[in-house]
């Protein structure tokens, strides 16, 4: 199955912005700060003479980096640092190569800090992260526990112990080895047990984390940390259970607000709006001055489907924070941002009511400066779904894009309101005319591509997405897409199955491509593994078009009522699907007999 036209998520982080999520947790609190949060540590340094040439070299690197060079950067104050032996500056080399994800390049940086400055912990921190990042494990857990147990504050050794063990790849290997640096620690440590916790389910032993959870809470009851890892772990391992202990905490802990908003977030997610309301009300009525616990109110409420009930409750939040923003000095207060977050998800609702003129009335009365381009595309996005291209267009042309990525999402919003509306030929040009000014841009040869490829224009289709390979050798929806066009045409499925195998590689659990890997398989005749690939497909993304293909191979493997009962399930989210209709007119199915 195809990508939809526009998957980059330069787009999809915009229109996603309107999305409220529950204000809570997402999950619980980690043990430790990434180790990468360097503070400069006060001790004795080098003396420096800044001389010219040295002033200027450090220019070049800082400079390199605000274009976005970060790699380039590194590496010139990697020989600073190695020139001046100042741990400052190889702390800074080390910042620039995390930047941009460099990881052999970050340890080169790292391993010089922590040779320049041995005592500080967080250097040597970020040492062994690196290391066993790279699969340096050897003597990483005795290292671990002699600085446990030298540690003047043993939670906080625990903790960067957590955090180093957590860059290893292998995560059974990093829960191996942090149990082995806590051994001598575990039984009078709760700290270690979370820690513990944390490490097995990051492998995947969700029964281990849960254990491991309860005994930190043995071993200290009032642990907020440790009854959240209760509540999440256990709710994969027994959910009854899990909840049951967690009303037990809060009766005891009524004051425990991370754990009520992330109860309620999980409730909801379980879509047990009611219990969730209850813990909110409870909370309030505790601490009526908090009325940040009205937004979560709302938003439960939306979830919920309770429109008139979130807007009244936005409507005495927006109010509170105008109140404090007029009492309170500019800057003083984030009571801007809340109102914005508020008008948002007022957005979001007039959005589910049809409402669009509303949405686009409360997106014009958010007055976050630093939101304006982002509130301008959904605007302009809006006025689309309306029918009015005209003043979507006006909305466009009057943006001043800031940088070339926003000059890319401006082109790329506009062509997908003419696609939206019918008028391909229109988004094409608008396309191609972006690709000639803002040459090599993968987002927009993606979308060129996939508008062409709909009209049959296959030789430039493949050309652009071939190009997009080029451009970005790790983008999944480029594979996809050209492996998908090629298994579904029948031809070079050779080549199809390659690259639909890199598209898996990279992305293992996306519906989109097992979906596509199912419909190759389907093409080589291998009908038992398509099945397979297309049953999990159609569990994460019941779309109208996987539904056509899994009922298609069902159909031709003689399982025709269970082919029938998918494509019904299929027409029931998506009456009108094209692929849906014509696998059936093929298969001359008529699912009224």
């Amino acid at each position: 199955m195809r990508f939809p036209v526009s998957v980059f998520p330069v787009v999809l982080a915009l229109m996603a912005l309107h999305q409220a999520a529950l204000a809570a947790p997402s999950s619980i609190s980690p043990v430790i700060e990434p180790v990468e949060t360097i503070h400069l540590r006060s001790g004795e340094l080098p003396t420096v003479n800044l001389t010219p040439e040295l002033l200027y070299r450090i220019l070049v690197a800082e400079i390199a980096a605000q274009r976005g060079l970060f790699d380039d950067a590194s590496q010139t104050l990697i020989e600073v640092g190695q020139d001046t032996s100042d741990p400052r500056i190889s702390q800074r080399a080390f910042q620039m190569a995390m930047a941009s994800h460099n990881i052999p390049l970050a340890l080169r940086a790292a391993r010089q800090w922590a040779l320049l400055d041995p005592e500080n912990p967080e250097a040597v921190a970020a040492s062994l992260a690196l290391s066993a990042s790279n699969g340096q494990t050897q003597g990483l857990a005795q290292t671990l526990e002699r600085r446990i147990d030298k540690a003047e504050d043993r939670d906080q050794a625990i903790a960067q112990a957590a955090g180093i063990v957590s860059k290893m790849t292998d995560k059974r290997l990093a829960l191996d080895v942090l149990e082995k640096a806590l051994h001598s620690v575990v039984n009078t440590s709760a700290m270690a047990h979370l820690a513990l916790s944390d490490a097995a389910w990051a492998s995947g032993d969700a029964p281990r984390a849960l254990d491991e959870a309860r005994q930190a809470q043995a071993l200290d009851a009032n642990s907020e940390d440790a009854a959240q890892r209760v509540l999440e772990y256990g709710l994969r391992v027994a959910p009854a259970q899990a909840i049951r202990d967690t009303y037990v905490y809060l009766d005891a802990h009524p004051g425990s607000r991370a754990l009520h908003l992330l109860f309620a977030s999980r409730l909801t997610a379980h879509e047990d709006y009611d219990q969730a309301l209850s813990l909110i009300a409870s909370m309030r009525q505790r601490a009526p001055e908090d009325f940040d616990l009205l937004y979560t109110q709302a938003q439960i409420n939306t979830r919920a489907g309770r429109y008139d009930a979130a807007k009244a409750l936005l409507a005495e939040y927006i109010s509170v924070q105008s109140q404090r923003r007029q009492s309170i000095a500019d800057g003083a207060s984030n009571a801007q941002a809340d109102t914005s977050d508020a008008r948002l998800l007022l957005v979001q609702i007039a959005e589910k009511e049809d409402k669009l003129s509303e949405a686009i009335r409360q997106l014009n009365l958010i007055d976050e400066p630093s939101l304006h381009f982002q509130l301008r595309i959904h605007q302009a996005i809006l006025q689309g779904r309306m029918g009015d291209i005209a003043s979507a267009r006006t909305t466009l042309a009057a943006l001043k894009p800031a940088d070339s990525q926003e000059r890319i999402v401006r082109e790329l919003t506009l062509a997908t309101i003419y696609r939206d509306a019918g008028r391909s030929d229109e988004a094409i040009e608008v396309l191609t005319r972006a690709d000639r000014d803002i040459p090599d841009t993968a987002e927009i040869k993606y979308d060129l591509a996939m508008l062409l490829e709909r009209q049959g224009k296959t030789e430039a289709f493949e050309t652009l997405m071939k190009r997009v390979i080029e451009l970005n050798p790790d983008d999944a929806n480029a594979y996809n897409s050209l492996g998908y066009t090629y298994a579904d045409q029948g031809r070079h499925l050779d080549k199809a199955q390659d690259l639909l195998e890199r598209a898996l590689d990279l992305e293992p659990d996306n519906p989109y491509i097992l979906d596509s890997v199912g419909w190759y398989l389907y093409r080589i005749q291998d009908y038992e593994a398509a099945i397979e690939y297309l049953r999990r497909s159609y569990e994460k993304l019941p779309a109208a078009d996987v539904a056509a293909h899994l009922g298609e191979v069902l159909w031709v493997s003689g399982n025709r009522d269970e082919a029938r009962r998918i494509w019904r399930a299929g027409l029931q989210q998506d009456a009108q699907s094209a692929v849906l209709r014509d696998t059936l007119r093929r298969l001359g199915v008529d699912l009224d007999k």
